[in-house]
């Protein structure tokens, strides 16, 4: 499970992330990252309720909707996709906002497909040059 103070829980801020952040998608996911852009940025680290003293936490956001499944495999791949991004919420620049949203084909994946889908695309989003990540040009079809 993800600590409180990871957890995306305002619709506005799984707004901020779909329409304001970059987009990366794989078979089995999309992943949305924004990132915090600081002081001079869009005021979010003033504004989100668990700042901190200094730098405010990643947080983290999942939608699974109904074509993944019954409630049992989409509660599954929830808590699958919750481990994973616990795990990596250490690479991630603070104050970012990041939503998972798992395509139908997640249902019948493993955890393992799903961690490489899940790398791939963050892979994808940290990528210091924007032009690269958006996946026009020649170096960045994500392979």
């Amino acid at each position: 499970m993800l600590p409180s103070e990871n957890r995306l829980r305002r619709r506005q801020d799984f707004s901020t992330a779909v329409k304001r952040g970059r987009r990366a998608g794989r078979p089995l996911l999309v992943v949305h990252l924004r990132r915090e852009d600081g002081p001079a940025g869009d005021g979010y680290s003033d504004s989100h309720p668990h700042a901190a003293e200094g730098l405010p936490s990643v947080r983290a956001g999942f939608v699974v909707s109904k074509a993944v499944g019954s409630a049992v495999v989409r509660n599954l791949v929830k808590r699958r996709l919750r481990h994973l991004v616990r795990e990596r919420l250490g690479g991630l620049p603070a104050g970012s906002l990041i939503v998972v949203r798992a395509l139908p084909p997640a249902g019948s994946a493993s955890y393992t497909d799903l961690a490489h889908d899940l790398d791939a695309a963050l892979k994808r989003l940290l990528r210091t040059d924007p032009a690269t990540a958006t996946g026009s040009g020649p170096t960045g079809s994500g392979r």
